[in-house]
């Protein structure tokens, strides 16, 4: 490690005597400093050493830096001081230019507010391939084999031969619990995760359909787990998403992946369960679906039957971001339409 910043030194050194203009200096800086240069993977490097090669290469590591940005900017300083005034003039009363500014995408948006939300009570963010497995977007999931979201209608289908092993097909994800199994088999209990991400339907596009949507998926597993500490997570989670107090409610339901599962409502954010257009009169806007986690999904992860208990919840973020930001029409997110990303 040490003969690799020293070399990276003198290769920066080398090239610096070399370098003629601000644009080379500048390139120098971004290729030896910057975020994917080698210096940096250093940096991220010293987590994963022993206690005493920490104590020897960080130092070492943050000093070269040091003295590198302060090589950097002496010949900056050189190279502005033989700068021709008179060759280059600028007219330093001219108005400047405006600098147009790009937007995110409210979808990226409510992504990271929601991240931001769960980090804060303790959640890690996991994350898995769009490019499932049949096994883990299926199988894993408890999902039954003549369940109707396998087939065609439901799922786009990569590779699905008559004659494979059970399991061994290949999807494009049609929703983010694939990566519970995926998540629990690298980790034990207690734990608590969300993934947010893009998942894929067979569905015909209109106002509130795409083929092509997000959805946000919490997992939480432990010894003592039950339906009160979801409803506490989820109160609080609304809460501070929309800013405000929320109520919310459950409702008998059946999803392969949880015993009992449930259909969870919020009070709704427009009229605040008084009764309006957008509840249509009922004061309750359905949210998504919930419940504990199924022990037949938690022995696929490798954990004894009825050791652990969890729950998991989840939702589309593109109706979320509809409901916060009063948008009517689903395929608005992935128009590519600037003057809507404009708004935001």
């Amino acid at each position: 490690m040490r003969k690799k910043i020293e070399k990276i030194k003198s290769q920066l050194l080398s090239g610096l005597k070399k370098a003629n203009t601000l644009e080379e200096v500048e390139n120098l800086r971004v290729e030896y400093l910057g975020k994917k240069s080698a210096f940096n993977e250093i940096l991220k490097g010293l987590k994963n050493l022993s206690p005493e090669e920490k104590k020897e290469i960080g130092p070492l590591a943050n000093q070269t830096k040091q003295k590198i940005q302060k090589i950097l900017e002496k010949k900056k300083s050189e190279i502005e001081e033989t700068f021709d005034a008179k060759e280059e003039w600028i007219d330093v009363t001219a108005p400047g230019k405006k600098i147009k500014q790009g937007h995110l995408n409210p979808l990226s948006i409510v992504q990271r507010d929601i991240e931001d939300i769960f980090t804060t009570m303790g959640f890690e963010i996991a994350d898995g391939p769009d490019v499932e497995t049949e096994f883990y977007n299926f199988d894993a999931i408890n999902m039954p084999d003549d369940h109707p979201g396998r087939d065609m209608q439901d799922t786009f289908w990569l590779s699905k031969e008559e004659s494979r092993e059970k399991g061994t097909g290949t999807v494009l994800r049609t929703q983010t619990s694939s990566v519970q199994v995926r998540y629990m088999q690298e980790h034990k209990p207690p734990l608590r995760i969300i993934v947010p991400g893009r998942v894929f339907r067979s569905e015909t596009t209109d106002a509130s359909h795409e083929h092509t949507f997000h959805q946000f998926e919490a997992l939480v597993v432990g010894d003592d787990v039950n339906v009160a500490n979801f409803l506490s997570v989820v109160e609080n989670f609304f809460e501070k998403f929309f800013g405000k107090k929320i109520k919310v409610r459950l409702r008998p339901s059946y999803f392969p992946f949880v015993e009992p599962g449930f259909e969870f409502d919020i009070s709704c954010t427009n009229c605040g369960g008084d009764g309006c257009s957008t509840c249509s009169q009922t004061g309750w806007i359905e949210i998504g679906g919930a419940g504990m986690v199924h022990q037949n999904v938690l022995e696929s992860a490798g954990y004894k039957r009825n050791k652990y208990q969890g729950f998991a919840w989840g939702f589309g973020l593109e109706r979320l971001a509809m409901m916060k930001y009063k948008i009517n029409d689903i395929r608005l997110f992935h128009s590519g339409e600037i003057r809507f990303t404009e708004q935001f």
